[in-house]
This record gives structure tokens, sequence and C-alpha cells, in this order.
């Protein structure tokens, strides 16, 4: 009796992409820090819990080991949402191991997104973190295979594209503007050559420049929250960010926020801010929410 429901190249919902495992060793993280800028010292001396602790995002990239929930039409293609949970502290020197699933699947305006699930756990079996990946793809349609420019650098100026974010009062949260440089890019993105990494690569996938890894500007932020509310983030933080306007390799940006409520969560109280980066002139890149505890 034929069992198989899906084909085996079919992109579906619920299909398991498997396990990658990982081991967080100072080079691990040193490369981390090269890609992102962010040399807090609890990464390479010690933290509030002792030894060395990994970045919340350490595994950043961990959904993207596996490329069988892209679909074929790569031109285009661009990170559009990320969702994080961080429910435990990495040590540096543990060992990790993710597990990916296609958790769903929907189309808007001219894209098809899809979305993967990727679970991180330790060696005792706990959940470390979960990320999800909401990635977007150009839908193939007659005559438009010819296109030179999937997205230009005048898109972002374009009516339509201001984003309200940072308006409400709060308590403002800044991180320091970083430029982004090709090495960089390499450091987060590489080393292999791609669209993150090599102008010639992006050129052939309908960019006029590298495309900064969306989840670089997610780091940032993390590490904003992280320097503002530390261990609270680490063991308890929470972001839902979307990527509204894409950076490019030779831009500066740097993260902002605003603290625009407390509310109680157990025997403590969890700050829900809204977040943001934007580029020197105020073009902003990312904007949504996060959270932490405050221990």
């Amino acid at each position: 009796m034929e069992t198989q429901v899906f084909d085996q190249s079919e992109v579906y919902v619920g299909r398991d992409l498997g396990s990658v495992d990982f081991e967080i060793t100072p080079e691990v993280v040193r490369k981390y820090i090269a890609g992102t800028g962010d040399d807090n010292p609890w990464y390479t001396r010690g933290s509030p819990l002792g030894p060395a602790i990994a970045p919340a995002l350490i595994l950043h990239s961990a959904p993207f080991r596996n490329r069988d929930w892209y679909l074929p039409n790569l031109f285009g293609n661009l990170h559009a949402r990320e969702e994080c949970e961080f429910f435990r502290p990495v040590m540096v020197g543990e060992r990790l191991r993710s597990r990916s699933l296609v958790v769903d699947r929907y189309l808007k305006r001219d894209r098809d997104y899809v979305v993967n699930e990727t679970l991180i756990f330790n060696a005792a079996g706990e959940l470390v973190t979960r990320l999800r990946v909401h990635q977007s793809f150009m839908i193939e349609r007659p005559g438009n295979g010819g296109e030179r420019l999937a997205i230009d650098r005048s898109r972002e100026r374009a009516a339509g594209r201001a984003f309200k974010v940072g308006e409400r009062t709060g308590e403002p949260i800044e991180a320091p503007l970083r430029p982004i440089t090709e090495a960089m890019c390499i450091a987060f993105s590489g080393p292999s050559r791609n669209y993150h990494t090599d102008r010639d690569a992006a050129r052939e996938l309908g960019f006029p420049e590298i495309v900064v890894q969306g989840m670089l500007s997610v780091c940032m932020i993390a590490e904003m929250m992280t320097r503002r509310f530390g261990v609270g983030f680490i063991c308890g933080g929470r972001m839902d960010v979307k990527l509204v306007n894409v950076l490019w390799c030779g831009e500066t940006t740097g993260a902002k926020g605003i603290v625009v409520e407390r509310r109680p969560e157990g025997r403590r109280n969890r700050a829900e801010t809204d977040v943001w980066c934007e580029k020197a002139d105020g073009t902003k890149t990312v904007v949504g929410s996060a959270s932490a505890l405050e221990l």
C-alpha cells in the first residue's frame, strides 16, 4: 500500500529537516564577535553565572545549516521575520543539538513564505532556544525571469515604506551605531561565497550589493537587550521582529528600543520593549518587539 503523501523534494508543512550537532568553543565565540562587533566581556572572561557565557544568538544560523526547506527560485529571496525565545543559558564549551521542521507556508503579496522552526537542546536534553525563521521567495511568473534586480537601493525610500516604531513613551535603550564591513559579513555569513559575502553572488540573485544577513541586525538587538537586562534576557528573553528593509554592506546601523510596559510574570516582572534597527540616515531595517525578565 502506498503511504508516501509528499514528494521527497516537496517543501511541505511538517517536513522534518533533521538535526545538527554544535560545539560552542571559544573559536565559535570569537567568530561571533568578529561578525557582530558584540564584544561583551561575559563571552570571553566570565559572567554573573560564573564561567564565560555564550551570546543568546550564538547559533543564529542554525536554521540555515540545512537548506532543504528553501524553494527552488532563489532569485530575490529574503529573510522576512524572526521569532526567538531563550530558555536557558549556554556556557562556552557546551555541546548543543538542533532539530528543524517546516511549520508553516503562506502567500503574501508576490512572495511565497516558508517558516522553519529550529529547537536547540543542550547535552541534558533541555530546550535552550527556539527560533522561527520566515523566509520569503519570489513567485515565478511568466515574463519575470529576465529581471535584473529584485530589490534596489531606492526601494527603502519609496512611499509607504515608513515604519512607525519608537513613538511610544517609555525608557529608551540605545546601542552605538556600527559600520558593517565586508570582513564582518564574511565572519558572520562565510566563509562560503554567497550573496551575504560576495558582490557577484549578490548580483546573480538580483541585488546590487552584498546583502547583510538579516540575522546580524537581529543579533544587534539581542546585544542591546543583553546589555540592558543581562541574564534576564539570556534566560527569559523573547523577540519577534520583521526585516523591512535591506541593510547593504558598507552601511552603518544600530539597535534602539523603548521599554513601554512592565507586567508581572511569577515572582518577577517582564519588561516589554519596542525594538528596531536603523541606518545612519534613520531608515528602519528591522522593527518589532522584545522582552526580558527583570531579575
